[in-house]
């Protein structure tokens, strides 16, 4: 019972917890923008380490491996999302129909679909409320080099605020998702410092864009090494600390073993908190084994699962996995994503 950093008080938490409250209250305290209430923040308060650890715990789901929960997880600063809520997100670009569900419906139907997944989650487990999310693709990989010679195409600012605005409306989290082609993480990231100091936004990249090696995007599946993921999250860290900011949210995209190398050196950060999202389509079979070679058998942080609504029914036995499947995987995921 020594670690101590910051939530709430033993009592405090112990009476939301079990009223069903907890994770609510303490999402509202910082969703809704720049505009959030983000008086928590300053606050010096203990955390509650027994119920930190149930919420692990119920997050391993019985795991037997010893991989899970990760044992040098740092404990929650104030206004952290995981493991006290589970994230579900609508991926895409506004400007394809193509990329996810985000791009290719009208806003007004999108957002209604998304809710309806929400309910759906929070119905599949009833002691994790859900945050819904956009997560949009910010710079895509294209096969043409371009102007700037790095195969990438960086949205404008504009469309990211629509985007944030969008969220706003359904008090949703945002994350800004990178695709780098022949660019990196340390000329991109920077770009986007002042969406990022923004409270409700977080970060995604895709190593399978991350094209290392002078392939053009498309051609073979990229990598991103431990130390790239090392800078973002120090980057990340940086700018929670000097601007008072709640932790980020930082989503890795992974289905191949080579995606994301040195996975064991990647540090963790209490002001950054890590997903290895499963990024792979497939039939139920095929997904869960990527899941469990990749992403459960090199624990990091915390787990992402990617369900695609075309290309998951492409082949037999032509359905997706249920919220109940996806939940019976060791760990269960605690971010989800819709493409």
């Amino acid at each position: 019972m020594k670690r101590v950093t910051a939530v709430f008080t033993f009592l405090a938490l112990a009476v939301v917890f079990l009223t069903g409250s907890f994770n609510k209250v303490y999402a509202n305290s910082y969703l809704g923008g720049v505009k959030a209430d983000t008086s928590m923040k300053s606050r010096s308060v203990t955390i509650d380490t027994m119920l930190y650890d149930s919420l692990m715990k119920h997050m391993a789901n019985g795991d037997k491996t010893g991989k899970w929960p990760v044992k040098k997880s740092p404990l929650p600063l104030p206004g952290a999302i995981l493991p006290f809520n589970r994230i579900v997100a609508y991926y895409g670009n506004m400007y394809s129909k193509n990329m996810g569900a985000l791009g290719e419906y009208e806003p007004k139907v999108m957002m209604a679909k998304l809710k309806a997944e929400c309910k759906t989650w929070e119905k599949a487990d009833t002691l994790t409320p859900v945050i819904p999310a956009l997560h949009y693709i910010c710079v895509t990989a294209q096969a043409d080099a371009g102007r700037n010679g790095l195969h990438n195409l960086r949205m404008p600012f504009s469309q990211i605020d629509k985007v944030i605005e969008m969220a706003k409306t359904m008090n949703a989290l945002v994350f800004l998702d990178l695709q780098v082609g022949f660019s990196t993480v340390q000329i991109e990231i920077p770009k986007l410092e002042k969406y990022l100091l923004m409270p409700n936004v977080h970060l995604g990249i895709d190593p399978e864009f991350s094209m290392k090696e002078g392939s053009v995007p498309g051609k073979r599946i990229g990598t991103f090494d431990a130390d790239d993921i090392n800078y973002v999250t120090e980057y990340l860290k940086s700018l929670v600390k000097k601007n008072n900011l709640p932790p980020k949210v930082f989503v890795v995209h992974r289905f191949t073993k080579r995606m994301v190398t040195n996975y064991k050196d990647i540090k963790l950060r209490p002001e950054v908190q890590i997903v290895m999202d499963m990024d792979g389509w497939g039939g139920p079979d095929l997904k869960k084994g990527t899941y469990k070679y990749f992403i459960a058998d090199e624990p990091v942080q915390f787990t992402g699962f990617k369900l695609f609504y075309k290309n998951d029914i492409k082949n037999g036995p032509k359905r997706m996995l249920t919220p109940k499947e996806v939940l019976a995987l060791k760990p269960s995921p605690i971010y989800i994503q819709y493409q």
